[in-house]
């Protein structure tokens, strides 16, 4: 009986969704505020029990002097925060505020740099290393092909945004024909990766799609 009820819910609600393809309804609108109800609720008892009980509850309760200066400390840092909605007192939370973007900016920097940067130079690097394959056959060439590939795409894509030009004479800045070169080679790579994202967002949204209209035919046939 619990499974037929659940089931009829997600049919429901399933429907409720595609209505909006005739326009905006009450009962698109009432799922619509489920869904956030429900993915607050979940994203509070997540933050509760992963964040907030083992973190800050119970090194108040049980740590040690040092856990408790900095849960006492976190404590605080919070309650500045929670000041922000309270317009005479927002300029409390604006330590709070400025710590949450300079560790932010911290993490995504050192990220980007150790994530991103490194690992496609690297990668950039290590397609030219010919020793696993055979540089004289037919893989060797394809290899040596997508090295070049990769490289100029890495060039191009960077020199796109570089922005620094030469002041004319006429008062307005000018780069070479070979940066100029390079940018439009660049701008043709970022399309392409912008393409290729979309089809996976699109492809994405697309099995989503199969994947309901298969548990509305199942739920019904069955």
């Amino acid at each position: 009986m619990s499974e037929l009820l659940i089931g009829v819910v997600a049919f429901l609600l399933t429907l409720f969704v595609f209505s909006y393809l005739i326009g905006d309804n009450p009962l698109f609108r009432a799922t619509i505020y489920i869904f956030v109800g429900v993915s607050a609720g979940y994203v509070f008892a997540l933050v509760w029990q992963s964040v907030l009980v083992p973190h800050l509850a119970q090194p108040m309760l049980f740590g040690t002097g040092d856990e408790k200066i900095r849960a006492y400390f976190a404590l605080f840092l919070v309650i500045l925060l929670l000041m922000k909605a309270i317009p005479p007192l927002s300029k409390l939370g604006t330590p709070s505020v400025a710590l949450m973007v300079g560790v932010g900016a911290a993490i995504a920097i050192v990220g980007a740099v150790q994530g991103t940067i490194f690992p496609q130079t690297l990668s950039a690097i290590n397609t030219f290393d010919f020793q696993s394959g055979n540089p004289q056959g037919a893989s060797g060439g394809i290899q040596f092909l997508e090295s070049i590939l990769m490289l100029i795409g890495t060039i191009s894509t960077l020199v796109y945004f570089q922005f620094t030009a030469k002041r004319g004479d006429d008062g307005k800045n000018h780069r070479n024909i070979i940066t100029n070169i390079l940018a439009i080679v660049g701008k043709v790579f970022i399309a392409i990766t912008f393409g290729v994202l979309f089809a996976g967002v699109f492809s994405a949204a697309l099995t989503a799609l199969i994947e309901r209209l298969d548990f509305l035919f199942t739920f019904i046939f069955s």
